[in-house]
């Protein structure tokens, strides 16, 4: 019966010699040996069945069972005998052998020199001291010994070989590609023999024949099957004497494992086997083995095959063939000459015939040259691209070449972006990112023209370049973890200047700048980790999966204070805003803490107050690595995404006009830093509309640094129903702001093309949007479940690995820091955590009582002189014909220009110049003011002509800014900023609603061309206008001039809805106003600016009155008035109207004052008065209660207004008048339209008959 093989193989030896030294020293065997040499028999033992691989056990040995006390028995003498006696079979392979480092037990010598190891020795020594001229013999020992009798016993297999050469170009480039990516994220590299091990094991599946081996079972022959494919590999190591030992260590299952798990079993075993930590199960059960001599040169090899296995395949050194070795490699690439490597199949001919292993051969060979292997390969391992393909080489002239590059470099400038790895999640992982317009195959390319040099006209610094390294600029710029959009900027300055940073070498951060980004990754996380821990529950709307964006934030305020400007205003919705307010802006933990307690302090409240992650904040930002610093400050905000976004800018364009730094350079020393979610930034009308005003001489900031905190979800809504654009980014491409998009898992290139940002809008003075992707760890808030909806997408984000941790195992990896560092730093921004929130335990409580109104702390303006001096009038007239020499005034503009100077000095004033005069005193009394609005310059209504345009040349003149300086010509400080918006009402409004916040010493207005389009900004009314000082302490005194009336001009060309700023007022949020005489207007502005209060005014002005000859004022109506919120008829404060005829009152506001009063005269109605409230809110209950009074007779009162009785003053004064003054309006009744859906009828003549019956009723007997 014939000996079965050992389960070591050609390992035996070290088993054996294992086995020595744990007899002489058990403690110097790692521990993972002990249980099984602890019961080793190396002795004979009966045939044993087949073991679970389908090896057998092995049967015999000559060396006895280990006795109590280590025994001096020699395992050479053993391995000798069981050589010489019993034929046993040890595998080995055809690489270099590693003689044994073990120096042999002491034993007496023996007559054969066979048989001793010492019998040798000492004769050899001898010989050699007697004659330097004899040879010299040695005793092979320990691996030496083992691999003589192994290559004796392989005598024994009948083996055959098959030879293949394979082409190894495709396993090159794409081995390239492979090791570019792993070193940009995780680190590692694959070799050769990785990619060859594992079509080996591919290729066994097809032919199983080829794991098989040969064995005698009681006598007769059997082929043995394994259950796995456990493949060997021969591990070549360096002994401590400069021996060298070869193992072999198998991969077990390696059939059931995918790339990337043979990739770490592969690693694993070559790792432990440097560090001699491998076991007795790695060394057995080897059915199929793998050597590779060519890395030492051998081109082709034939190893020796030991018994137990079926075959073993030899891999020859990579090279170009003979004859074109001594090529260079411009002339190699000419000719599309590739390296070959050779692979041997040396196999048991008793049991694999050569077609076999010829075949097994061919499926290795087209493995390597196949599609499908290379993409399962590119998946495992991650990588989002597609794999270099196999296709033969294209023989056209590379003059075409020449050009297809020029236009392969093209293509990736404009779709480079496609292909970049930009999303964390990868959700769709069978697809690469791939186009075909950057496809080489598609440009007439293929991978034989790699090493071909090309004209590339500059490109990246040179005028020639080798393809490979053209794709490697290409694809290093933009295809990695950044996908950049630029090509659609129209200047090709910028285009340049882009491509020059974007196309040229990254530098690597500094360790110490690793270490930072990893801080801001630590503080984070840990801050959200924090509250979920200790506020479960509670809303805060985290940042988790999207904490890249701290460090990002910090780059852009970093580079920012870098440049030396003064100071950064963020705006963002409510997502992250707790942490950006800690990481970012500083604001103290403990008041953030406090918050969360509802630990509110009484004396720091105010008003009504909003929710935690509504609230702003501001502090300084100082340079970790530089020595400046800058104010950075965040704006409040309500939950009305992107709401804030005109705001903010409006915010920035006032301190930046208080700097009056100017257009320059170093202006625009402020900087937007503004914050949006993906789904808003495509779905939200509002960022179209505030990205309109960047460019704006009247708006524009300078740019705006924009980040997209793009999760890939809207509350519950997928990309896919959100945005009908391949990018919710695509809306910024309307002002020429180029676009980034970065991966968020990749904190390194987010805080690149942060800095970047900030230095291209400091060199154009243009937009740059931050495009980062990134993923919602938990649903919208806190206590919603996102699986309901989104069940695919948080499969893959529950099991996902956070960004601090794996960019903390990158910098690990790659040697930066240790885990030590690490684990302290977070560690010591947890326990600072954890301290405050302590602290803030122990504060003081303070009771819960209800808000107070904002109201009781505001100031009422008493006594406030607005009069002027009739000859500032008089100089403002005199501004209006002081145009420049040679000046062509339009013809039609100019008697307006001349009648204004008549008005100045004459009376007779109208609303325009009412207005004009108002201004211009402020101006004159060093007041900044700003108007802006639809048609604002002209006027809509053709009025106001504020600037007036030569005829000719289109030169501008602008009569007000004469004001700017006194009559002796010394600047007063005012300024007059007069502009046309664009057709906007949301973001135009919330820009003048921000500019009033950020400089409030401003006189701000906004008109609309009618005020019906103040609909389209109710958002900015609703969330800033009415309630930013009761919830956020937010003060403005913005001024909205809203055209209303009913002129029969239709629905959407009557009303400013004055009933929805009366529904809206109260706690003194507003003013709201509806003056019926330019004086009254006039004073009303002035009031509004020289008050010092900081409320929004809301100002209904005319339409038809503009040009109503009874409506204009007297010039002591400037000069000796001001402001009265309640007018009687001037036949009763300046005539001779008695008032105690007077029977009824008719209260009034606005426009249909004049038809009343037309009416009452034609009448002869003395009977009748007519009480105007100019000043709708706050109600001036004791004017008009005095008012009243003067009427002792008043039988009844009515209210009369335009408006349908559903809109109006009426559905508010009908309520309030009689509970604000129950002993003069108990009773009060309406005289009005109608209710209506609509503002007024859409028929001219339908109105006039209601304007009829309105005014009937009101003199009804």
């Amino acid at each position: 019966m014939s000996s079965s093989p050992s389960p070591f193989g050609q390992n035996e030896w070290l088993v054996e010699e294992m086995y020595r030294k744990f007899r002489e020293d058990p403690s110097s065997v790692d521990p993972s040996w002990h249980e099984f040499l602890v019961d080793y028999n190396p002795e004979p033992t009966a045939d044993s069945s087949a073991s679970g691989n389908g090896q057998q056990t092995r049967t015999a040995t000559a060396e006895p069972k280990a006795p109590p006390e280590p025994a001096p028995a020699p395992a050479p003498k053993a391995q000798e005998n069981k050589a010489r006696d019993t034929k046993s079979s040890k595998d080995t392979k055809s690489t270099k052998p590693a003689e044994s480092k073990t120096k042999p037990a002491e034993k007496p010598a023996s007559k054969s020199s066979t048989s001793s190891s010492n019998g040798t020795a000492k004769p050899a020594a001898a010989s050699a001291s007697s004659s330097d001229d004899s040879d010299q013999n040695q005793v092979l020992r320990g691996a030496a010994a083992a691999v003589a009798k192994n290559m004796a016993a392989s005598l024994e297999v009948p083996t055959a070989t098959s030879v293949r050469a394979i082409p190894a170009k495709l396993m090159i480039d794409n081995r390239v590609v492979i090791n570019n990516h792993l070193k940009r994220t995780r680190g590692g590299k694959i070799s050769f023999t990785h990619l060859i091990g594992y079509a080996i094991v591919q290729a066994v599946k097809k032919f199983p024949n080829m794991n098989r081996h040969f064995a005698e079972v009681d006598g007769k022959p059997n082929a043995v099957t394994p259950a796995h494919t456990n493949l060997g590999l021969a591990i070549d190591l360096p002994g401590k004497d400069g021996n060298r030992q070869l193992v072999v260590a198998a991969i077990k299952k390696s059939d059931t494992l995918g790339f990337g798990q043979f990739i770490a079993a592969y690693e694993d075993i070559v790792r432990r086997a440097r560090d001699g930590k491998l076991t007795a199960e790695d060394f057995s059960g080897v059915t199929i083995s793998l050597t590779n001599p060519g890395t030492i040169g051998t081109v082709h090899s034939v190893p020796r095959l030991m018994r137990g296995q079926g075959a073993i395949i030899g891999v020859g050194a990579m090279e170009y063939p003979a004859e074109f070795q001594g090529a260079s490699e411009e002339r190699i690439a000419d000719l599309g000459i590739g390296k070959l490597i050779t692979l041997t199949s040396t196999y048991d001919h008793r049991i694999i015939q050569g077609a076999e292993s010829g075949d097994f051969l061919r499926t290795v060979h087209q493995l390597l040259l196949d599609d499908d292997f290379f993409d399962e390969i590119f998946r495992e391992l991650g990588i989002p691209y597609e794999p270099v393909r196999w296709r033969t080489d294209n023989p056209d002239s590379i003059e075409d070449k020449n050009a297809r590059v020029i236009e392969l470099i093209a293509a990736y400038r404009n779709r480079g972006h496609l292909m970049a790895d930009i999303d964390p999640l990868r959700l769709d992982k069978d697809r690469f990112r791939s186009h075909p317009d950057l496809d080489v195959n598609t440009h007439g390319l293929t991978l034989w023209d790699l090493d071909r040099e090309f004209k590339v006209n500059g490109f990246a610094g040179a005028e020639r370049k080798k393809l490979r390294d053209v794709l490697a600029v290409l694809r290093d710029a933009y295809c990695r973890h950044i996908g950049v959009e630029y090509t659609h900027i129209l200047e090709p300055e910028q285009q340049q200047w882009l491509q020059e940073r974007i196309e040229g070498k990254h530098e690597k951060p500094t360790v110490a700048q690793q270490k930072y980004i990893l801080s801001r990754l630590n503080a984070a996380e840990a801050f959200e980790t924090f509250l979920q821990t200790k506020y479960v529950g509670q809303k805060r709307f985290s940042l988790e999966g999207a904490e890249t964006v701290i460090p990002t934030m910090d780059a852009v305020i970093d580079q920012c204070a870098e440049h030396g400007l003064d100071e950064v205003v963020i705006g963002m919705p409510h997502r992250g805003r707790l942490n950006v307010l800690a990481n970012i802006v500083g604001k103290p933990y403990s008041q953030i803490f406090s918050e969360f307690e509802g630990n509110l302090n009484p004396s720091q409240a105010h008003g009504s107050g909003d929710v935690k992650y509504h609230l702003g904040s501001s502090g300084t930002y100082l340079q970790m690595f530089g020595d400046n610093d800058i104010t950075v400050s965040l704006t409040a905000n309500p939950s009305h995404l992107e709401a804030v976004d005109p705001v903010m800018e409006g915010l920035v364009r006032a301190k930046q006009d208080l700097l009056d730094k100017g257009d320059s350079e170093d202006g625009y020393t402020v900087v937007p830093l503004m914050l949006h979610g993906d789904a808003a930034f495509a779905g939200q009308g509002v960022v179209a509309e505030t990205l309109n005003l960047a460019l704006l001489r009247g708006y524009r900031t300078g740019g705006t640094i924009h980040i997209i905190v793009n999760n890939q979800i809207g509350f519950t809504t997928s990309p896919s129903a959100a945005k009908s654009s391949e990018y919710c980014t695509d809306v910024a491409k309307m002002i020429g702001a180029p676009i980034f998009h970065v991966n968020g898992d990749d904190p390194e290139a987010a805080v690149w093309v942060a800095k970047l940002a900030v230095d291209f809008r400091q060199k154009f003075k243009k937009d740059v949007v931050i495009d980062m992707l990134c993923y919602r760890r938990r649903g919208h808030n806190e206590g919603d479940d996102p699986s309901m909806t989104q069940p695919s997408m948080y499969d893959v984000i529950d099991t996902k690995r956070g960004v601090r941790k794996s960019y903390t195992e990158a910098l690990i990896g790659r040697g930066d820091i240790s885990m030590k560092e690490a684990e302290d730093a977070l560690r010591d921004y947890q326990g600072q955590l954890e301290r405050v929130f302590n602290e803030v335990r122990d504060l003081e409580k303070h009771d819960i009582a209800p808000s107070e109104s904002v109201e009781a702390d505001q100031q009422i303006p008493t006594k406030l002189a607005t009069a002027v001096d009739k000859s500032l009038l008089a100089r403002i007239g005199d501004a209006h014909l002081a145009v420049p020499e040679g000046f062509t005034v339009h013809p039609r503009v100019k008697p307006v220009l001349e009648k204004r100077r008549e008005m100045a000095y004459e009376g007779k004033v109208d609303w325009a110049f009412a207005e004009l005069l108002a201004l211009g005193t402020m101006i004159s009394e060093g007041k900044l003011v700003r108007l802006s609005g639809q048609d604002t310059r002209r006027g809509t209504f053709t009025q106001r002509h504020s600037v007036v345009i030569d005829r000719k040349t289109g030169q501008e003149f602008t009569p007000l800014q004469l004001l700017a300086t006194d009559a002796d010509g010394n600047p007063t400080g005012g300024k007059f900023l007069v502009y046309d918006s664009p057709l906007s009402e949301f973001a135009a409004v919330g820009f003048e609603y921000g500019y009033s916040v950020g400089n409030p010493d401003a006189m701000v207005l906004w008109e609309a061309q009618f005020g019906d389009f103040i609909n389209g900004a109710q958002s900015i009314i609703d969330e800033f206008i009415s309630s930013g000082e009761a919830k956020w302490g937010q003060l403005s005194d913005v001024v909205l001039l809203l055209p209303h009336g009913h002129e029969g001009q239709g629905p959407d060309h009557t009303s400013g809805r004055i009933e929805r700023f009366l529904q809206l007022w109260a706690e003194g949020s507003m003013t709201i106003a509806m003056p019926s005489t330019p004086a009254n207007y006039f004073h009303l502005l002035r009031r509004h600016g020289l008050d010092g209060i900081q409320r929004p005014l809301i100002v209904f002005t005319p339409k038809s009155m503009l040009r109503n000859k009874a409506a204009v004022s007297d010039i002591r109506d400037f000069t000796e008035q001001k402001f009265r919120s309640v007018l009687e008829e001037p036949t009763y404060t300046d005539g001779d109207g008695d008032r105690e005829k007077v029977k009824r009152v008719l209260l009034t506001s606005g426009k249909i004052y004049y038809e009343l009063v037309a009416r009452k005269n034609k009448e002869s109605r003395d009977d009748i008065a007519i009480v105007r409230i100019e000043q709708l809110a706050p109600l001036p209950k004791r004017r008009l209660a005095e008012t009243l009074d003067k009427y002792p007779n008043v039988e009844e009162k009515f209210w009369v207004q335009e408006e349908p009785a559903n809109q109006g003053a009426w559905p508010t004064f009908g309520l309030t008048l009689p509970e604000m003054l129950p002993d003069y309006f108990t009773g009060i009744k309406r005289i009005s339209r109608r209710a209506m859906s609509a503002p007024s009828s859409g028929s001219s003549k339908v109105h006039a008959v209601e304007q009829q019956e309105i005014l009937d009723e009101a003199f009804a007997p």
